[in-house]
């Protein structure tokens, strides 16, 4: 009996390394982090992502409607919004990681996020633009009333900064509740990936159809204000959390951003130095990083030569190599993730632009928002995580010997594979469509209600749904877990920055195809009347964009040595 009290004495009692509790002591295990802290970081990720897609979800309607924009200058606004949303993480990561931490910068980010979006309901409540006469030219919407627009776009901008710095913390604070080198919580750090992602979804799914209703048939002032409220409501269980969570301590004074960019200038220095011919023990690595034992940039060894005239204080250190090498092994499978990133793109704009004109009744005077079918997208992800989570990872596991089943690229290459199918089915839904407006002569008239109901695009929003239980979770685990401890929130960034970059590759794509196919008098790709317009050859293109994605994906995953926490894999 005396045993047993003092095993669970001592399991009270187990301090966290590398770790402190809200007081600024070393953090007890048993009173800080695991599931009791990351559900309160999982409830404020939730309605966060209420409230981003709250906005998102139907911006393009709100475009196309109040601002009276074009349909390709809606898409390419939010793209453009999209894309700077995804990667001014980027920024938030940097300040967090290099100056205020990652709680503080959450804080921060919340209260510039709730303002955000109490000026974009301030700015839906002026008059609106229908009222007056409106001049569109290829970017901007020029109006007597201009001030609506200005207020709208600056709100919506303000929006984009919170969850620049809000994204990457939260969910690098919550997997921070979970000590790697605990086993218990090492294998419960990997579940949390996938159910935060589930709660996440989930709570969007609800949220979604909902909110466009209201923005749709009532009110856009309500439509935007609900999100202010539960961005608000979010900040508090935050705070309400804090007394519970693990928060890190830096490993080295040294910003990681200056540490890992003096490898690269002290390895250009010596890019004319012959480097000795040894071996390089791994016992001189401090466990922050495994010694990588292939030649893979072995450019970066330079930096371990004093340069010339240098004092030898100002020689990189090996770790410091090490986590410069691991943030380069990264590069190529960020590229080759690009292309799932302009897919995904197409979710918010095109998918929402071909249900508007199909039918969408339900019953007498209900109309479908044609921005809810994303909700398909969420239900999918809610439907398939738990499979994935309780089925696939055991019989994978038993079948590959390894703790998560599969490798987190060969998870994510699982899910571009998905989404070539994705935008297959889409063209074909899409060529229907054109043909059914064909068949009854409403090819010219641009309002018109095609006979083909919505629920022919659930395939598509379904299918990129499971995609996502792949690649989007398995970019968040690779990106947070391939990284120095100290750049988490940038590893998160990163992934981030694939959806930002590749919303911008896609307005490209748009702006670029826009003005080859509307030369010489014909029709616009992405004309007005999209009955005349041509997404099913736009999504033609993006199917065999991701076939060479995904080939190029491959190619780099199968070189790609893990290099985080002592473990070795391959791909």
């Amino acid at each position: 009996m005396e045993n047993s009290n003092q095993v669970l004495l001592e399991a009270e009692t187990t301090l966290v390394d590398g770790a402190v509790d809200y007081s600024g002591k070393p953090a007890i295990r048993s009173k800080s982090g695991y599931w009791k802290s990351a559900w309160f970081i999982i409830g404020v990720e939730v309605t966060e992502r209420v409230s981003y897609y709250g906005v998102q979800g139907n911006l393009i309607s709100y475009l196309t409607g109040p601002l009276k924009q074009t349909t390709a200058v809606a898409a390419k606004n939010v793209n453009v919004w999209s894309g700077t949303a995804s990667l001014l993480p980027l920024l938030g990561a940097f300040v967090a990681d290099s100056f205020l931490g990652r709680y503080r910068t959450i804080f921060i980010a919340s209260f510039i996020y709730i303002l955000g979006l109490g000026l974009l309901t301030l700015s839906a409540m002026i008059p609106s633009l229908t009222e007056s006469k409106c001049q569109v030219d290829s970017e901007f919407i020029l109006c007597s009333k201009h001030s609506q627009v200005i207020l709208f776009f600056i709100s919506l901008y303000l929006v984009a900064i919170g969850q620049g710095g809000h994204k990457p913390c939260v969910q690098a604070f919550g997997a921070d509740q979970f000590d790697e080198q605990h086993p218990k919580e090492h294998r419960a750090r990997s579940s949390f990936f996938n159910w935060w992602y589930f709660t996440m979804v989930a709570g969007a799914t609800v949220a979604i159809p909902i909110l466009t209703y209201i923005q749709d048939n009532y009110s856009w002032v309500i439509g935007f204000g609900i999100p202010c409220i539960v961005m608000t409501f979010g900040l508090l269980v935050f705070l309400l959390g804090t007394m519970t969570y693990r928060y890190s301590i830096k490993e080295n004074e040294t910003s990681p951003f200056l540490r890992i960019g003096r490898v690269f200038v002290a390895a250009a220095r010596n890019w004319q130095t012959t480097l000795p011919s040894t071996t390089i023990s791994e016992d001189e690595c401090d466990g922050m990083l495994r010694c990588q034992t292939s030649k893979q940039f072995n450019f970066l060894n330079k930096a371990l030569l004093t340069p010339k005239g240098s004092k030898e204080g100002n020689t990189c250190s090996l770790v410091e190599v090490e986590e410069a090498k691991a943030i380069l092994r990264l590069v190529p499978i960020w590229a080759a993730s690009l292309v799932y990133g302009i897919i995904f793109a197409q979710v918010s704009t095109f998918f929402t632009k071909q249900g508007s004109s199909m039918e969408r009744t339900i019953s007498p005077g209900f109309l479908i928002p044609p921005a809810s079918l994303q909700s398909i997208n969420g239900v999918a992800i809610i439907l398939f995580s738990p499979i994935y989570d309780r089925m696939f990872v055991p019989i994978a596991r038993a079948i590959t010997g390894k703790p998560s089943g599969i490798t987190m690229l060969q998870r994510i290459g699982t899910g571009i594979f998905i989404s070539i199918f994705t935008m297959i089915i889409a063209v074909f839904v899409e060529t229907k469509r054109l043909k059914t407006a064909q068949e009854y002569g409403l090819v010219e008239d641009p309002n018109a209600t095609v006979p083909m109901s919505i629920w022919w695009l659930v395939p598509q929003y379904f299918l990129f749904g499971v995609s996502e239980v792949f690649t989007i979770v398995g970019l968040q685990e690779f990106f947070y877990d391939q990284v120095p401890n100290e750049l988490r929130s940038m590893g998160l960034a990163l992934y981030l920055s694939i959806v930002g970059v590749g919303s911008f590759l896609s307005g490209f794509l748009i702006s670029m195809i826009e003005n080859l196919s509307g030369k010489d008098g014909h029709e616009s790709w992405f004309c007005d009347n999209i009955n005349k317009a041509h997404f099913d050859y736009f999504y033609w293109l993006l199917a065999g964009l991701s076939v060479g994605g995904f080939v190029l994906f491959v190619y780099f995953a199968k070189s790609y040595t893990y290099n985080h926490k002592g473990t070795i894999q391959h791909a």
